[in-house]
């Protein structure tokens, strides 16, 4: 699928707390055609500019609440659930955030539907300017 398809091209921006910038953030949808709860969600990948980001460093919120990876496999609220079509916002903690300017990223989803005996996995690229 084409980056504009995947990203929003409005949603990419730096995050700042306290006067500080702390990360960065994009609107992300998922690439599952059915959607799913977050327990299924295996993994987000970050690489921009050739910079990997470390899985620890990143956030997702859906529907207001904001989860690590980690805790995103412990959640079976329903409330919680990353529909298809939706954007989520992604988050990566990084001090002093993206510089301004044009960048790429490329992102990676991997969930692990329990009927299914594989993980699905999805690549996604863009170019974006901050």
């Amino acid at each position: 699928m084409a980056g504009r398809q995947i990203f929003n091209p409005d949603g990419f921006c730096n995050v700042t707390e306290d006067g500080k910038t702390v990360g960065f953030s994009f609107a992300f949808k998922a690439q599952y055609y059915r959607g799913f709860t977050l327990s299924i969600l295996r993994d987000i990948a970050v690489t921009v500019d050739d910079e990997n980001f470390n899985r620890e460093d990143i956030r997702l919120t859906v529907n207001g609440e904001t989860f690590t990876l980690e805790e995103c496999r412990t959640v079976i609220d329903p409330d919680y659930r990353w529909e298809f079509g939706d954007f989520a916002t992604v988050t990566v903690l990084k001090e002093g955030g993206l510089s301004a300017g044009s960048h790429h990223i490329h992102a990676h989803q991997s969930i692990a539907p329990s009927y299914m005996p594989f993980t699905i996995e999805a690549d996604c690229d863009a170019d974006f300017i901050i």
